[in-house]
């Protein structure tokens, strides 16, 4: 690869590293398993917090801290954001469809706009900002 020159890989993992939460009251961390892209929350500011919102009774002991908060995405290299995964919330217990993208005037922010399966104007977007 030639100096200066990007990849579409170099460009899908940008996303890599840790973030800070938009109410700055967590830190999730993003990696890369199987060619798709995971963040899970690493430190949170309620250490002992658990799932207590979850559907499922049985993982509401469990600790939000180490929790998979978005899963499952790929690389769109055309659009350049990650796209088909989804982004469970933690304090009401529910999961979104999710697409994910760096801003292009700053790129230690990253945009998490979260929606309704199917109905992208049914969501919000909320800024993450990149802390490593």
């Amino acid at each position: 690869m030639a100096f200066g020159v990007t990849t579409d890989t170099n460009r899908a993992d940008t996303i890599l590293g840790t973030w800070l939460t938009p109410k700055q009251d967590g830190k999730i961390e993003f990696y890369k398993a199987d060619n798709r892209y995971f963040a899970k929350l690493v430190w949170y500011s309620i250490p002992d917090a658990t799932d207590i919102h979850n559907p499922n009774p049985v993982l509401r002991n469990k600790l939000v801290i180490g929790l998979n908060i978005f899963r499952d995405f790929i690389y769109d290299s055309k659009n350049q954001q990650w796209v088909k995964g989804t982004v469970y919330d933690p304090e009401s217990g529910k999961t979104y469809a999710c697409e994910l993208w760096v801003d292009e005037y700053n790129p230690n922010q990253l945009k998490a706009r979260g929606y309704v399966m199917g109905m992208t104007f049914l969501g919000r977007t909320e800024t993450f900002k990149r802390i490593r």
